[in-house]
């Protein structure tokens, strides 16, 4: 596999409080996370999140070994569950943390790629065909546009798009989005937040991933494009490619 990744600050943020993590050695485990709230929190919570399911994967699960689908979606549950338990003990302890909460899209790359889902960060399949976001935004334009109230074009400066309906740490009984897709020679997953989405098209990330020189510059470019575009929040993109 080829890897790429890419986290920036942006241009007005303070601090970022976006998160990821790259599989080492032969694990095949990549993750995003978007923090929020006040102070740092939002920093902490995007990593407690990611400390959490890798901490839970590594123990629980064989990643090398054969599994059933069934067996891989509950695993992937279970472990984004205990990240949201852990933020929610945290803000319990520290009252600098209350309130806080992080988005969380992770990739499991085995026979296929599993997506655990929750928030307005974003998954993306792309080939020379065709480009899929496999994610559905939990937020409430995006729920506005689904049902039909507003469409894309509005959603884009509408003055509630910053609102997320799901999250980890918001409350104890969360709701995950599983997925499972093919990943087959020449795939890109692409795993990015919302601070890339909200000023860069499909259509110029999906460029970028299959004509950039490796996908480490495909990353680092579309970080520029939406620094350049006014870099409102923090930035992270992360692809892996099936070569």
């Amino acid at each position: 596999m080829e890897i790429g990744a890419c986290s920036h600050i942006g241009k007005i943020r303070e601090i970022n409080e976006d998160a990821f993590f790259i599989a080492k050695d032969d694990d095949n485990l990549f993750i995003v996370a978007d923090g929020m709230g006040g102070h740092n929190a939002g920093e902490v919570a995007s990593n407690i999140a990611i400390d959490a399911i890798t901490d839970y994967i590594d123990k629980n699960m064989n990643i090398q070994g054969d599994h059933e689908e069934p067996l891989i979606f509950r695993e992937i549950r279970k472990a984004i569950i205990e990240a949201n338990h852990r933020i929610l003990e945290r803000a319990v302890m520290d009252e600098n943390c209350q309130g806080m909460g992080t988005t969380l899209t992770l990739a499991l790359i085995l026979s296929k790629v599993y997506i655990g889902h929750i928030g307005d960060s974003r998954a993306y399949r792309i080939n020379k065909q065709c480009m899929t976001q496999i994610t559905e935004d939990h937020s409430l334009v995006a729920e506005l546009v689904r049902n039909g109230s507003i469409t894309e074009v509005e959603a884009k400066t509408h003055p509630q798009r910053n609102i997320i309906t799901r999250a980890l740490g918001t409350e104890e009984n969360i709701k995950i989005d599983i997925y499972s897709v093919p990943f087959d020679k020449e795939d890109i997953i692409v795993l990015c937040t919302d601070g890339l989405t909200n000023l860069v098209e499909p259509s110029e990330i999906m460029e970028c991933m299959l004509y950039s020189e490796n996908l480490q510059r495909a990353c680092e470019h579309l970080v520029e494009l939406a620094n350049e575009r006014g870099g409102y929040d923090n930035i992270t993109i992360l692809a892996i490619k099936n070569n």
